[in-house]
Parts: C-alpha cells; sequence; structure tokens
C-alpha cells in the first residue's frame, strides 16, 4: 500500500464513527454514568433554535428511549379506561395497553411494537418508568407492575418472558411502580424483583433462567443496579430502602453493607463512583460518601450529609466532575453543587430545573435530567419544563449557555407541569419524549 492510500485509508477511519453515530443503548448511557462522548456537537444553540429532524406520536411514559443498531427503542402507556390522576400517597387504577416499541432512527418509522393488556394500580400511573435495555441483538423491557419481556430488537419477537409478582410471591407492586433499569454484564441480566430473600436476581440474559436470588427488605425500592470495580474485585451495588449493599455478581454473597434508609422507601438515584468513593443520597436528606478499601471488598463511611450541605438526589443521577457534586436537590427543587470532600454545599439554583428564581415551597422534586458532554466539558440538560439547556457547571456557579424549549409538559406533579423522562444522546443527537410524542432534535455542530 502506498503513503498516499494509507494516509486515505487513516482519514476514512477517523470519520467512521462520527458517520455511523454512537448509540445510548440502555439508561444513562454506553457506561450507565451520565456521559457523551461524540465529537462535533453544537455548544451553543442557533438563533432558530435545532432542527428538529422528526416527531412520532407516542403514549404515558416515564421511560426514557434507547438508541441501538440503526433503532430507538421507547415503552409507553395507552389508556383504555381510567382517569390519569396523580396522588403521591395514593394509588389510581387505569386498564389499558403497554407498549415497547422500535422506531428507524433516520426517519421515526415505526418498525415493529409489541403490546399487552396491563392494568395499573399505582401513584404517579402514567406509564413504564424503566427504559429499555439492549445487548447483543436483544431488547429488555421492565413493565410498571413488574412483567418483563426479552425481545428480538429486529424484529419485535418476543423471545422470554416473566411476570415477577407471581414468579417471586410479591403481594403488591411498588406504590410507584417497578422502576429500576436492568444491568446486563456478559452474560448476565441484574435486576431488582422483590419478595422475601430476592430483592436481588442475576439471571441468564439468553434464557431467563434464574443464576442466583439475594437479600430481604421492606421493598425493592427504584434504584438500578450498579457495577463498580473496587478492592480487587467487581462488586455489584443494590441500593434497597434499608441499606446500600456491594455483592458479588457471580454469587450474590454480601461483601459490604452500609445503612441508609432514606423517606418512604424511596431509594432512587444510582449511586457515583468516583476514584475510590461512591457517594449516595435521596430524599429525607440522607445522603453519604463511602469510601471503598483498595485491598479487599469492603467499605465504611467517610462522612454522612448533614441537612444544609451536600445535595440531596432522586429523580436524576448527580455527576461527579473535578471534586464537585452536581445534582438535583429533592427537598428543595434546585440544581445544587457540593465538595465531594466534605460535603460542603457550594451553590444552588432554581433555573436550569424549574425556569424561575424563587419557585414555591411546593416545587420539590425540581428535575433537570444532566448529562456530561466529555468532550467540551458542558453539562446538557433536558427540564421538567421542556427545555434543553447547554450549561457550563463549575464550583463557582451556574452558567448558562443556550436554551430552547422542545416540549410541552404534559403530565403533573405537586400542582406544577412537568415533563419526567431522562434523555438519550446519539447519532449527535437528543432523542426526548413526553407523553405525546418522541422526538430527534440535531445537535451536529
Amino acid at each position: 500500500m502506498t503513503r498516499l492510500s494509507l494516509s486515505v485509508v487513516c482519514w476514512l477511519a477517523a470519520l467512521l464513527p462520527c458517520a455511523l453515530g454512537a448509540d445510548w443503548p440502555q439508561y444513562l448511557g454506553p457506561d450507565r454514568d451520565g456521559t457523551w462522548s461524540e465529537e462535533s456537537i453544537l455548544t451553543a444553540f442557533p438563533e432558530q433554535g435545532p432542527e428538529v429532524l422528526w416527531r412520532v406520536d407516542v403514549g404515558y411514559g416515564y421511560s426514557g428511549p434507547a438508541v441501538a443498531d440503526g433503532r430507538v427503542f421507547l415503552s409507553d402507556y395507552v389508556v383504555t379506561k381510567g382517569e390519569l390522576s396523580n396522588n403521591p400517597s395514593s394509588r389510581t387504577p387505569l386498564e389499558g395497553q403497554e407498549r415497547v416499541r422500535a422506531f428507524d432512527v433516520k426517519t421515526g418509522e415505526e418498525l415493529w411494537a409489541y403490546s399487552y393488556t396491563q392494568p395499573y394500580n399505582l401513584s404517579y400511573p402514567g406509564g413504564p418508568r424503566s427504559t429499555p435495555t439492549y445487548a447483543d441483538g436483544k431488547l429488555y423491557m421492565l413493565g410498571a407492575e413488574g412483567r418483563f419481556t426479552c425481545l428480538k430488537a429486529e424484529t419485535g419477537e418476543v423471545l422470554w418472558e416473566q411476570n415477577w409478582m407471581e414468579a417471586y410471591d410479591i403481594k403488591e407492586s411498588p406504590i410507584w411502580g417497578f422502576s429500576m433499569h436492568p444491568l446486563i454484564a456478559g452474560d448476565t441480566l441484574y435486576a431488582l424483583v422483590g419478595g422475601e430473600g430476592s430483592v436481588a436476581v442475576a439471571f441468564d440474559k439468553d434464557t431467563g433462567a434464574e443464576k442466583w436470588r439475594a437479600l430481604s427488605s421492606v421493598g425493592i425500592g427504584y434504584c438500578p443496579p450498579t457495577l463498580i470495580e473496587a478492592g480487587g474485585a467487581q462488586q455489584l451495588l443494590i441500593w434497597h430502602p434499608q441499606a446500600l449493599n456491594a455483592l458479588n455478581p457471580k454469587t450474590g454473597e454480601t461483601y459490604w453493607t452500609v445503612p441508609l434508609k432514606p423517606n418512604y422507601g424511596m431509594s432512587i438515584s444510582p449511586p457515583s463512583k468516583v476514584g475510590n468513593f461512591v457517594f449516595a443520597s435521596g430524599i429525607g436528606k440522607v445522603g453519604a460518601l463511602i469510601e471503598l478499601s483498595e485491598s479487599e471488598p469492603a467499605a465504611e463511611i467517610k462522612w454522612r450529609a448533614k441537612p444544609k450541605e451536600a445535595v440531596f438526589t432522586a429523580n436524576v443521577k448527580p455527576i461527579i466532575k473535578d471534586g464537585i457534586i452536581y445534582g438535583c436537590d429533592v427537598d428543595t427543587g434546585a440544581m445544587m453543587a457540593a465538595r465531594l470532600e466534605d460535603g460542603q454545599r457550594l451553590w444552588a439554583s432554581t433555573v436550569p430545573t424549574l425556569n424561575v428564581e424563587k419557585p414555591e415551597r411546593r416545587a420539590r422534586h425540581g428535575t433537570a435530567f444532566m448529562t456530561l458532554h466529555k468532550p467540551s466539558g458542558l453539562f446538557y440538560l433536558y427540564a421538567e419544563t421542556g427545555h434543553l439547556i447547554i450549561a457550563d457547571l463549575t464550583a463557582e456557579g451556574y452558567r448558562e449557555i443556550s436554551r430552547v424549549r422542545l416540549q410541552e409538559q404534559t403530565n403533573e406533579a405537586f400542582g406544577r407541569p412537568v415533563v419526567w423522562a431522562a434523555p438519550a444522546f446519539a447519532e449527535q443527537s437528543a432523542f426526548l419524549r413526553n407523553d405525546k410524542e418522541l422526538i430527534r432534535v440535531n445537535l451536529a455542530e
């Protein structure tokens, strides 16, 4: 091969990843950490706003989209009987169809849909919570009432299916629904299921056969399982309403347990690991920084958060950058920054979450889904107000660069309109959903 032709091949190879685009195959992206690595992305919106490439009609859902293998996957709910209402402390019965659908990533054309009749009896019953997970040509969907389905991603053919309520003798679904996002590593699928001795269950991802089960608790909570590497071993983090636990992912054996009890059983936000530390927090001003042993799978508390320190997250996983924790505080509705080393709170702003500077007291759970764009160091925030925001977050404060409103607030929480569904970032685009439509927004530079 000549030097010239070799140069051309290298140049084409350098262009290929950008041309093909990156995937977002599960909740929080390829590494489940809320980071995005695509190059040549807008770092400020044009005056007329970014282009919406396509729109498709969808039903109710809190679940975000997943993007993989040229398809966009989304679950939703179509109500056939009953009226949607959101009471935080009581269940609302509905009848309808729970669905998962696949769309062509370039055109938005529906490629297939799988649906089944599913009565709901939940608080905030507006659709599935769990983002579909794609792996090795298969798609995994968890319904809000515990129906779990594995499908062939290309065609929607059902490969295996389970009803966890029946299989694990669960008397009642969690009041806010089955919400965790399944985790796949190798040939194993990890999930929070419920029932005595089966809070955490490992399945064969291809057949659905159970590999092991572990842990009992007053409930399963709403937090997805997380895999970390520390102390010379892989550790599976399971946060249920009573404690944060680390398990041996091969056997389910408990390595260590730290009591961490959020109010109302609401263990929601995935723990965040940086270096030899894990930060976890939740409603009721519950939060802790946990130091991991470097020599063995063990841990101890470095600090517990005090009421006016740190940030107490729920709907959104915090992101830790340069020793600073950034997150949306469940009690105040504000986005906050706090030092990792001691939990000292640095600043707070409700502008990115609620689009106002001084919200009413009822503005709890103010939400802006956070994604760190690694090449630029900027944050792409999808706020409950329907705005997509580009912002620079530092220890000094919140600096907004661009904002555009792209979707209607089709749901309600605490008396205010909201859109609560995590975005996907892939193919140099943002994929956003509310309870009426799924859209693809062009973010290519």
